[in-house]
């Protein structure tokens, strides 16, 4: 069974909000706080099933406090807004990575959908 990438490096760089990450297969990723507080793996934003999800709005400003390994697979993040239950697996921040254009741009479309503007 292949194994996923792992990360290498895992740098939190407070003043951007930007979460840059390097995984073993040379890929880096630069994550912003927003984007990685409304695409928590948390059920507070997943829902406990298909369809539940909760949109989240208002989060451009938010930023990550805190990073606590968890076990020898994901980290969890602590965000200022209070938020501290999302734990993300290597897969997870590594698929945030990858399809990073593509999800932002469902998220603006579901903000635009639901009638919210993002504070740019």
């Amino acid at each position: 069974m292949p194994t996923s990438p792992r990360p290498i490096d895992i740098n939190l760089h407070q003043k951007s909000k930007i979460l840059e990450i390097s995984f073993d297969d040379g890929n880096t990723y630069k994550l912003p706080c927003e984007y990685l507080r409304v695409y928590s793996p948390s059920a507070e934003v997943r829902g406990h099933g298909p369809g539940q999800e909760v949109l989240q709005v208002g989060k451009e400003e938010v930023n990550i406090t805190n990073i606590e390994p968890v076990g020898n697979y994901a980290i969890k993040l602590e965000f200022d807004d209070g938020h501290n239950t999302g734990i993300y697996s290597w897969d997870t921040l590594y698929q945030l990575g990858a399809d990073q254009e593509a999800l932002w741009q469902d998220y603006l479309s579901k903000l635009e959908q639901a009638g919210h503007k993002r504070k740019s």
